[in-house]
């Protein structure tokens, strides 16, 4: 039912004519008239007027017409009524302390918003796909995971040389978990000091390789024998499709 089609039902349930609804609001029958048909609406002095003759608040008028428009409350209109009473200076005031504070909401909601996103270490130098780098070091960046980044993925690596390329190329930045290795799994390993990024093997006898993706750089391939005396730690499993192994090699 739109505004008017309101206003009208409620003036008839008080028995009121337009003639005397037009009195109390200090208009013309005529514009009675045109505020039930929709002609025209009411100026603010005397839509106040006419929810004081038609006892009702804002929301009856207006439920219908504006089911998603704000309607001041009693208490926000009597605000409203003091701040235009207000002087200069005093509106001034008010202008400012109402800035400050949507300043601080605004840092809030930030601040909230970043507590919420999960970030991760992207380490910007330690990984070499075939050519030793150091072992990972405070060198490193916070990064989201949102977007592109994999939701269980624990800490980024950015990867030097072509040994994995194509499947992970010179530059790139790969993503890391501490799920257990298996067999044909990418992995971030430090061999003797140094780190490298290598496709893991272990076979029945124990021994293990770290092969290189890019065949063409099997010369940087390492292989584990027992009692070797080399030192080999994962940092962790790279999230990336498993490749076939080597053959030839297994």
């Amino acid at each position: 039912m739109s505004f008017g089609e309101q206003l009208r039902k409620r003036r008839e349930e008080l028995g009121m004519s337009r003639d005397t609804l037009a009195e109390k609001l200090g208009v013309s029958r005529s514009a009675i008239g045109n505020y039930e048909t929709g002609v025209s609406t009411p100026k603010e002095d005397v839509l106040l007027r006419l929810f004081d003759a038609l006892q009702v608040d804002p929301n009856y008028l207006y439920r219908d017409t504006f089911r998603h428009t704000f309607v001041y409350s009693d208490e926000e209109r009597r605000m409203v009524e003091e701040y235009r009473a207000l002087p200069l200076s005093g509106r001034q005031m008010i202008h400012s302390v109402l800035d400050s504070l949507t300043e601080m909401q605004e840092e809030w909601r930030q601040d909230t918003t970043e507590e919420n996103i999960r970030t991760i270490p992207l380490y910007a130098s330690p990984a070499a796909a075939g050519f030793a780098a150091p072992v990972f070091q405070e060198d490193y960046d916070l990064i989201p995971v949102t977007g592109d980044v994999p939701a269980g993925a624990e800490l980024a690596v950015r990867i030097q040389g072509d040994s994995m390329a194509p499947w992970i190329a010179d530059g790139s930045v790969v993503y890391v978990n501490h799920d257990p290795l298996q067999s044909g799994d990418v992995g971030i390993f430090c061999v003797d000091g140094d780190m490298l990024c290598k496709q893991y093997y272990r076979d029945p006898l124990g021994m293990v390789y770290l092969f290189s993706l890019n065949r063409r750089r099997a010369d940087m391939d390492v292989v584990f024998h027992r009692g070797s005396g080399r030192s080999l730690t994962c940092f962790g499993r790279v999230m990336v499709h498993n490749q076939p192994l080597p053959e030839g090699h297994i």
